[in-house]
C-alpha cells in the first residue's frame, strides 16, 4: 500500500477501520489490514470523511474588499456595482494570486473540489475567464477545479455577452451559467434562460444558475429554469444556486415550484454566509433570514448543497473558503440542529455536493478516488461543533495538507 490510515472511524460507518491506498484510490478498507504502508497515519479514533466540496464559490473576484469601496446598503445590487470599476481593471496575474491564495486556504481545511462561477460579461470581458484557467492550471495538483461561465449582468441586458459566453465554454468553461433574473422584464428573463440552454446543449454543457438572489416575492424565474429542464431533457443536468426568493413566495406556490424542482431532479445550492448578510435589508422587524427553505427542499427529495460563495469581496467581507464554517452557519440558518440534520448538514459539503457535481468517483469505498480528510473530532457532529483541525487532508493518496495544533491550560500562573 502507498498510504495506509489506521484505526480511523469513517463517516457513514461504524467502528474503527483501516483504509488503504494504491494508485491514489481506495485499495482495501478493513477493520485490520495486515499490509504495511510506505506512509501510515495513525488516526486513533478520529473521523475520516470524503474531502469536502465547495459547489459554489466566485474565485475571480476572491480577496478585492479591501481595494474598493464599502458596500454602504449591503445589498447585492450595490456589490454588484462597486465591483464594476474593478473589474474593468483585472488582470490574469493578480486573478490567479487571488484564486491562488483562496485555493490553497481551502485545500488546508479539507477541500479538494470545487465548483467557481467567473464573470463573463463586456466589462470584464474574458479576462476573469482566462485568470481561472491559469489559476486551474497551477493548482490542478491540489484541486479539481469546475468553472461556469457566469453572466452576472445579465444576457439580454448586456449585448455582447451572449457572444462571450459561447466563447468562453470553448476555451475551457465546464458549465454554463446564468443570473435570469438581472434582466428587465420578465420575457427577457425567459429569452435569458433560453439562451443559457440553447449554449449548453449545442456544446454538451450543464447548467450552473443564480436564480432569484433577491428577497421579492415577485422574483419568480425558478419555476421557468424547472419548466426549461424537463422540456429541454436536461433533468439532473441543472443546479440553481441562491433562490433566495423562494423563501418568500406564498407557501402554496412554494409548494408547486418545489413540485416542479423534484421532478426536474434540479439540484440546489445554498449560500448562508453571504446570503444572511445581503438579503433583508429593506426589512425592519422581523428580519428574513434570506436563505432558500433547505428543510422543505429535502423532505420533497431535492438535493440541496451548500457553498461558501464569497471571500472577503463586495459581497462578503468575510470568509474562510472552509466547509465546515460554512457547515456550522447553515446549521443555524436552516435551523438544523437535530442529530440526523447536523448528518444531512456534513452531507451537504461532502456527498450531497458530489451529487450536483455529478462526481463518479466520490466517496470512501474501495476504486473511488482516494480524497479525504481526517479531522481531530471522533464524529461529523462533534466536527461541525469544533470547528475541528483537519489533521491530515489527502488528495488522490497523496497527504497534501496536515495541520497540528497544540494546546495548553497554565493554572496558577505557571509556565
Amino acid at each position: 500500500m502507498e498510504l495506509l490510515v489506521r484505526q480511523a472511524r469513517i463517516w457513514g460507518r461504524e467502528g474503527l477501520w483501516d483504509v488503504g491506498v494504491a494508485d491514489g484510490r481506495y485499495a482495501e478498507i478493513a477493520p485490520r489490514l495486515a499490509v504495511a504502508g510506505a506512509q501510515e497515519l495513525v488516526a486513533e479514533g478520529r473521523l475520516l470523511a470524503p474531502a469536502f466540496i465547495d459547489p459554489h464559490i466566485h474565485l475571480d473576484k476572491v480577496l478585492v474588499a479591501g481595494e474598493v469601496r464599502p458596500n454602504r446598503s449591503g445589498t447585492l445590487r450595490e456589490a454588484i456595482e462597486i465591483l464594476w470599476e474593478r473589474k474593468a481593471r483585472y488582470t490574469v496575474e493578480e486573478i490567479v494570486r487571488r484564486a491562488g491564495r483562496v485555493m490553497e486556504a481551502a485545500v488546508l481545511t479539507g477541500t479538494t473540489r470545487i465548483r467557481t462561477h467567473v464573470d463573463v460579461d463586456t466589462i470584464g470581458k474574458l479576462r476573469p475567464l482566462e485568470g481561472v484557467l491559469a489559476a486551474r492550471e497551477r493548482y490542478r495538483d491540489l484541486v479539481d477545479l469546475q468553472i461556469v461561465a457566469f453572466p452576472q449582468e445579465g444576457i439580454v441586458r448586456d449585448p455582447g455577452t451572449g457572444d462571450l459566453m459561447r466563447e468562453a465554454v470553448r476555451m475551457g468553461a465546464d458549465l454554463v451559467g446564468g443570473m435570469p433574473h438581472n434582466e428587465a422584464s420578465p420575457e427577457e428573463s425567459r429569452r435569458h434562460l433560453e439562451i443559457c440552454f440553447e449554449i449548453a446543449a449545442g456544446h454538451g454543457r450543464d447548467i450552473d444558475m443564480h436564480v432569484d438572489e433577491t428577497d421579492d416575492p415577485a422574483s419568480r424565474t425558478l419555476e421557468t429554469l424547472a419548466d426549461l429542464t424537463v422540456a429541454h431533457g436536461y433533468e439532473g443536468r441543472v443546479t440553481a444556486g441562491h433562490t433566495c426568493a423562494l423563501a418568500a413566495y406564498p407557501d402554496r406556490y412554494a409548494r408547486k415550484v418545489i413540485g416542479k424542482l423534484a421532478r426536474a431532479r434540479i439540484h440546489m445550492i445554498t449560500n448562508p454566509p453571504t446570503n444572511l448578510l445581503l438579503q433583508g435589508r429593506l426589512d425592519k422587524q422581523p428580519i428574513r433570514r434570506g436563505i432558500t427553505r433547505v428543510k422543505e427542499l429535502l423532505e420533497a427529495g431535492v438535493n440541496v448543497a451548500m457553498g461558501q460563495d464569497c471571500v472577503m469581496d463586495t459581497f462578503y467581507p468575510f470568509g474562510r473558503a472552509d466547509m465546515l464554517e460554512v457547515a456550522l452557519i447553515t446549521a443555524h440558518a436552516a435551523q438544523m440542529g437535530l442529530p440526523h440534520e447536523i448528518e444531512t448538514v456534513f452531507g451537504m459539503a461532502t456527498t450531497r455536493a458530489a451529487a450536483a457535481l455529478r462526481l463518479a468517483d466520490y466517496g470512501v469505498e474501495p476504486g473511488c478516488a482516494a480524497d479525504f480528510v481526517v479531522l481531530d473530532a471522533p464524529t461529523a457532529a462533534e466536527a461541525i461543533r469544533l470547528q475541528a483541525p483537519r489533521r491530515w487532508v489527502v488528495r488522490r493518496g497523496r497527504v497534501v495538507a496536515e495541520t497540528v495544533v497544540t494546546h495548553r491550560l497554565h493554572r496558577g500562573g505557571e509556565l
